[in-house]
């Protein structure tokens, strides 16, 4: 039986997830527009931008809280333009208002709600509101710009100012890109290692991918076994742990707690994409088959939940289903007495169930805290007899579970998060040689290039067979570097081709030559009170650092010296800030080490090329790109390279200099 709502607004016509959630709130909430900003400016009414997205918890409850309630409906309705703000569709807004809360109030997150002018400048925000506190904010905010209003404007521009700040940085003079300041940044930072459960000695704990992929690179250059010790207790961690889902696969956003064992439980595609490239690079570093098991696991997970009929993929799970964070994935002991029968409790040994549950109202969440072997001990049947048990009871569970309520599904396709999968699926082809990865990366790579790229302009978002929002510098710098990535695994010279096209495109859309550095927004679009750039390596590595990759491997294929100019000049701006906020610049450090490692590149030519290929790829080689040559390639760095007598011919490239060719693999220096 369905319930027809009592009310709807504007964000009924929305296509995003996160506002549609909204569509039926007794607030009028409305779209960010030009429209909607002349509103606020023809009414003299001060905006409230409230920013969330699909999978967010606490935005779950404050909709039902507070929005949702009629008395603090009419509060915000009277007193302010009410806007709704998917942060996935516009990162651009969100930035801004961020900066403004964290500079407010010392934290940010989200929901996040932020009073600002007519104009838009911010003037006052927060995040979670407690309804109550809530009411007496909108209050006090409505009565300080009615009765102070000379006195908000003052305010609002300072605040302004601040936010303009925040990207301010100014040059070292003669600052060289040198092994001692990433040593000196590493050795301060490496004693926030949790070195017992792994990730750093805080909680909550994210999985910041760039972080531990900086440090088993920076690994393989220092051979630091501190640095390799704190990387595959993370990796170990967080496998082993509740934030990864046992039984179907794929990782939660993060943990809440020291042990990676209870997570917050929504599933996003950016690190999932993200985190495929991790295990894999550590597989071929470590060959530990817990990895390779992840990664193929993570796989199965992507195909059932998140991808669409075209091979691109949807953004995210909620936490929530049938109201309750984490319903779908916890269970009851009676649950799996039921369900499993004689083997429950070997399966509740294995994954840390007990009688009065390890998570909250008796449930539990699954997690192993014993391995194998010890269970062998304990049970006293063979490891083959324990891990059929293991994988009979995950697939009864399975098949439980599919009777459940699923967690919404937010089934926008985001540009910038598929390239970050379609770069993890290239890895994990490289390591696993898996067709299904290949087929997989190529398939999005292609959709995003037949439905997102349309006369020279690259689109964010894809849904319901419609484009919409221009592509921030995020979307043009993941898909480049997704073009090149690909590139390194079919050699089909189109897809380099097309990353060098997209370059010189977001060259010309988003790059101050005074700054030396790529705004977040195009010069092409309607500009916001800030025009922010895009610095620190978050969960997703800034735009600048990509682009930094990008303009780094393009200058090799392309003989680009430009290109190398502007990642030098990149370097020496944020150099400085790798020793104060070391796990905010890791991917950054990662091209300094590329810069001071050199970055070797590997022409192959002839007949058994891509078996060649293939070997090299069973091993860890971080700063190193690969190319095939043909009589037909017109690729720069590959002209004149043929094979030599018609065999397999190998060709080493650094620092600007080519070696003598070579006709084995064990002859590569």
């Amino acid at each position: 039986m369905t319930t027809t709502p009592k009310q709807s607004n504007s964000l009924i016509h929305a296509s995003s997830p996160y506002l549609l959630q909204h569509a039926h709130n007794p607030v009028n909430w409305l779209e960010w527009n030009e429209e909607t900003l002349q509103k606020a400016k023809n009414e003299d009414k001060m905006i409230l931008v409230s920013i969330g997205y699909s999978a967010c918890h606490w935005c779950h409850v404050m909709e039902h809280e507070s929005f949702e309630n009629e008395e603090v409906a009419e509060i915000m309705n009277k007193n302010f333009i009410c806007i709704k703000v998917d942060r996935e569709e516009r990162p651009d807004i969100d930035q801004i208002y961020m900066d403004a809360v964290q500079l407010l109030t010392g934290r940010g997150g989200w929901p996040l709600n932020c009073f600002a002018l007519p104009d838009g400048r911010p003037l006052h925000g927060g995040t979670y509101f407690p309804i109550e506190q809530w009411k007496k904010t909108l209050q006090s905010i409505a009565d300080f710009y009615q009765d102070r209003k000379e006195e908000a404007f003052q305010y609002a521009a300072e605040l302004t100012n601040g936010i303009n700040k925040l990207d301010h940085i100014i040059p070292m003079e003669n600052a060289e890109i040198n092994i001692e300041t990433i040593d000196k940044a590493v050795e301060n930072w490496s004693k926030n290692f949790d070195l017992i459960y792994g990730g750093y000695n805080w909680a909550p704990k994210f999985p910041m991918p760039n972080n531990w992929q900086f440090y088993l690179q920076y690994y393989q250059f220092s051979k630091n076994e501190l640095l390799l010790e704190a990387v595959t207790q993370t990796l170990n961690g967080m496998a082993n742990g509740g934030i990864f889902d046992q039984i179907e696969g794929g990782f939660a956003r993060y943990s809440t707690d020291l042990y990676w064992k209870a997570p917050h439980f929504e599933k996003m595609l950016y690190d999932n994409g993200q985190l495929v490239c991790l295990y894999a690079n550590a597989y071929q570093l470590t060959k530990n088959t817990l990895y390779k098991d992840i990664v193929y696991k993570t796989h199965q997970f992507l195909q059932h939940e998140l991808t669409h009929e075209t091979g691109l993929f949807y953004s995210a799970l909620d936490a929530d289903s049938e109201g309750v964070e984490g319903k779908y994935y916890i269970w009851t002991r009676q649950e799996l007495v039921e369900y499993l029968g004689e083997n429950e409790p070997l399966f509740s040994l294995y994954y840390s169930v007990d009688a009065y549950g390890n998570w909250e109202h008796g449930a539990s969440i699954l997690y192993k805290t014993r391995t194998i072997e010890e269970l062998e001990k304990i049970t006293g049947k063979s490891s083959v007899e324990i891990e059929a048990i293991i994988e009979k009871c995950n697939a009864i569970l399975v098949a439980e579970r599919n009777k459940k309520t699923k967690p919404g599904l937010d089934d926008k396709v985001i540009t910038s998060w598929n390239a970050l999968m379609i770069s993890g699926y290239c890895e994990a082809f490289k390591a696993f040689g898996e067709k299904e990865f290949y087929t997989s990366a190529q398939k999005a790579l292609d959709s995003i290039l037949q439905h997102l790229w349309v006369d020279k302009t690259l689109y964010r978002i894809y849904k319901n067979g419609k484009i919409s929002i221009h592509g921030f510098a995020e979307d043009y710098a993941c898909l480049t570097k997704a073009l090149i990535d690909f590139y390194q695994i079919s050699f089909d010279e189109k897809y380099l081709i097309k990353a060098n096209e997209l370059m010189e495109l977001s060259i010309s859309y988003f790059y101050s030559a005074d700054k030396k550095l790529f705004y977040f927004k195009s010069n092409t679009d309607t500009a916001l009170i800030a025009r922010k750039l895009d610095l620190t390596d978050d969960v997703i590595p800034s735009a600048n650092s990509i682009f930094g990759h990008c303009l780094q491997a393009l200058s090799f294929y392309f003989s680009n010296s430009h290109y190398e100019k502007m990642v030098d000049e990149m370097l020496n701006l944020v150099q400085q800030k790798f020793e104060k906020t070391t796990s905010s610049y890791t991917n950054w450090m990662q091209l300094s080490l590329n810069k001071i490692q050199g970055v070797k590149q590997i022409v192959i030519a002839g007949p058994e090329a891509k078996y060649y290929f293939e070997q090299l790829n069973q091993n860890y080689l971080p700063n190193t790109l690969f190319t095939l040559a043909t009589e037909q390639s017109v690729i720069p760095l590959v002209k004149d390279k043929l094979p030599i007598e018609n065999k397999t011919t190998i060709y080493v490239c650094q620092d600007k200099t080519c070696g003598l060719p070579v006709f084995n693999l064990k002859d590569i220096a």
